[in-house]
């Protein structure tokens, strides 16, 4: 609660000091490279979301700098069942303020997001099935979500046209996100309100938080191709400071926006001295292909039905693995928000700790999640939430020794705080979203007319 406490008067205190250059109605600029362009296809590091997305957040303009500041708190007590089940109560927590600018014949931006996760401890969280990373370099986490670094990204962004339909992107910081996957599941809005990490997390967006990055695109009305140099190597059991090393890393990735609603992506990458499976063994190489396809449909009275499909494949050697993630976000009103998430990952005895003679078998997993988050009113821009979220995994026959059931279940109860989103059409004269902050323009593209009554 400390946490979410903090939070809060963080963006409070942000929103006041900036008050007195704040501008609250349709000023902010909309201006990309091409042209006008939806500030909504933005989403982590590099990567687009479909157009008719939503943007919860604060604006505000102070001279030539548009600022933007967004962040969440969730206070979760998270009980997973079964032999290798846990419970815990933890602050899953974020804060990102970016900055944009003209420069030139284009423009240039600086971002900054943390994350106060490193004080849930070293272990993170429990989340059954859930492999990747280490606590402190002496223990491999298993059936547990690790948490995030202090510093997620710490980046600076340019871009200017080339010609009248063609733009260029240039990313790079000590902290990033390269091109590869799908928008990371701490920003994909179909992921917004379930508390958990997805189970494949480390076969699709693993990536999101990379300690040196260089990222060059070219990119169209609708269409964007990107390359990344970074280091994929996973960060140490230390959150609080920045594992910098070399740029020996590589990927590729290509989107296309067809519509206003969908977004689709491919990408691939190789990740040197990226996974660690045995603690005092050198790290392990890795290839990953991804896949990914986003719909969003704005609905009635500013709801949004945001869903999202997506493939990964890390190959190691002459062994791949893959893993499958359906996720959907059912957003009514502003107010009722339903969501799910079905995923089959595809992972081995070495990844789950298992003992020796099993390390080289592979295991199908499977689990399902639902939920619900009841959004209560707006204090001071932000929107407070109570939710609740039920886990359903399911393990072979092989694995039913370890788990002690074949489908062990999981219970998240949490409490939320969320910037509140706005609507230019709901509000045409603008509003303050906290003080001296306003909403930035063209929240959801295209708007569904409320319906009278």
């Amino acid at each position: 609660m400390r946490i979410v406490i903090a939070v809060s008067l963080a963006l409070a205190a942000a929103a006041a000091g900036a008050q007195e250059h704040a501008h609250h109605g349709h000023d902010a600029p909309m201006t990309g490279a091409l042209g006008p362009q939806p500030m909504t296809r933005e989403a982590s590091g590099t990567s687009w979301q479909p157009d008719a997305s939503a943007m919860d957040g604060l604006h505000a303009m102070r001279g030539d700098w548009m600022l933007m500041l967004h962040g969440y708190a969730d206070l979760v007590y998270d009980r997973q069942g079964g032999a290798r089940g846990d419970e815990k109560v933890f602050v899953p927590s974020m804060l990102m303020a970016m900055g944009q600018r003209p420069a030139g014949p284009g423009t240039w931006g600086v971002r900054a997001m943390l994350s106060l996760d490193p004080l849930m401890g070293r272990d993170g969280y429990p989340l059954l099935l859930q492999t990747g990373e280490t606590a402190d370099g002496v223990e491999e986490l298993v059936d547990r979500q690790h948490p995030h670094d202090l510093f997620m990204e710490l980046t600076a962004v340019y871009e200017r046209a080339l010609a009248e339909d063609l733009g260029l992107q240039l990313y790079a910081g000590p902290v990033g996100e390269p091109a590869l996957g799908p928008v990371a599941f701490p920003h994909r809005i179909s992921s917004f309100p379930n508390p958990i990490a997805p189970i494949g997390h480390h076969w699709l967006d693993s990536t999101h938080i990379a300690f040196g990055v260089l990222t060059g695109g070219i990119y169209g009305r609708a269409w964007k191709a990107e390359a990344s140099l970074f280091n994929g190597r996973e960060p140490d059991g230390e959150r609080f400071d920045l594992d910098i090393d070399a740029l020996d890393s590589y990927a590729g990735r290509l989107w296309l926006l067809p519509s206003d609603s969908w977004a689709l992506q491919v990408s691939a990458g190789r990740l040197n001295e990226a996974e660690i499976h045995e603690i005092g063994e050198p790290p392990v190489d890795l290839v990953r292909l991804t896949a990914s396809a986003t719909y969003h449909r704005p609905l009635e009275r500013n709801g949004l039905w945001a869903s999202s499909i997506a493939w990964g494949r890390n190959r190691e050697g002459g062994e791949a693995t893959n893993a499958l993630l359906v996720e959907t976000e059912l957003n009514l009103a502003e107010r009722d928000l339903f969501f799910g998430r079905f995923e089959v990952v595809e992972k081995t005895g070495d990844d789950l700790v298992l003992p020796e003679e099993m390390e080289a078998l592979r295991f199908t997993l499977g689990k399902l999640g639902v939920g619900y988050v009841r959004q209560l009113a707006p204090v001071a821009g932000l929107v407070p939430g109570l939710g609740v979220g039920v886990t359903l995994a399911r393990v072979p026959a092989g694995l039913e020794p370890f788990y002690g059931s074949r489908s062990p279940t999981g219970l998240q109860l949490f409490f939320r705080m969320r910037p509140a989103p706005m609507s230019e059409m709901d509000h045409p004269h603008g509003r303050d979203t906290a003080a001296g902050f306003s909403s930035p323009p063209s929240i959801r593209a295209p708007q569904v007319p409320a319906t009278a009554g």
